[in-house]
């Protein structure tokens, strides 16, 4: 339980009946999924040779996505073909998770179970996912050697987070959770939001090569968001390789 928050789990089993209302506790997430969906989906095909264009690109390829919430990246990696097991921490968020897979007709291992857990089990897959957990977890450095553990020589990282800036505070905390009330007030506490090479550090020390970065932008005046490989002054992807 090295990673585990339990202050930060208790967050999200609050929201855990919420999870697929699309105006509920997590609306922000359900419109950030396209851009992040994109770019992972672009990583992972680059990274194995796949055609995205394909009826069923990923098959074949085994992926993990750690703090998986409710399965809003691990339904659509799944309908992509590829083998998705979830983990969450909030067993009420798993059982969401898996309510919804099933009404979904999909089959997802989901399991209320710490990513240090199940590496321990010796268990390893092509992608690792980590999106919007960093910021959530009790010991980075330990997360970081499961995420790495978990994934198989030749294999992909790909983490999302917000970065520790001016602009983040003032949109992420004031702007999400106080002023547009997107989120519950509580949901971030700035000071460990992490930046990008802190982020890339903690890759690294991990037995981990950073490849790629790339921001997310949020445009009010079109309500989407935007891939930014400039602007990573809020939310921002990381893809990083295991070494073969």
């Amino acid at each position: 339980m090295a990673t585990v928050d339990a202050a930060e789990v208790a967050k999200f089993e609050a929201m855990a009946a919420r999870w697929w209302d699309p105006e509920g506790d997590a609306a922000p997430l359900h419109r950030l999924n396209p851009c992040r969906l994109d770019y992972i989906a672009e990583q992972i095909a680059a990274q194995f040779g796949r055609d995205r264009r394909g009826r069923s690109p990923l098959a074949g390829l085994s992926l993990v996505d750690v703090g998986c919430g409710g399965g809003l990246m691990a339904e659509p990696m799944a309908r992509l073909g590829a083998t998705v097991t979830g983990l969450d921490a909030a067993s009420g968020a798993v059982a969401a998770a898996q309510a919804h897979a099933a009404a979904s007709r999909l089959e997802i291992d989901y399991r209320a179970e710490t990513a240090e857990a199940l590496a321990a089990s010796g268990a390893a897959f092509d992608v690792t996912l980590a999106l919007e957990i960093v910021e959530h977890v009790a010991e980075r450095e330990a997360f970081f050697a499961a995420l790495s553990a978990l994934t198989k020589p030749g294999g992909l990282v790909i983490l999302s987070t917000l970065n520790r800036t001016a602009a983040s505070f003032a949109k992420a905390v004031v702007g999400a959770e106080y002023v547009l009330r997107w989120l519950p007030r509580g949901t971030h506490d700035w000071r460990r939001f992490v930046t990008p090479d802190e982020l890339a550090a903690a890759a690294l020390a991990a037995g981990l090569t950073p490849v790629d970065r790339m921001g997310m932008v949020f445009s009010p005046l079109s309500g989407r968001w935007r891939l930014s490989p400039e602007d990573l002054s809020v939310n921002y992807l990381l893809t990083c390789e295991k070494p073969g």
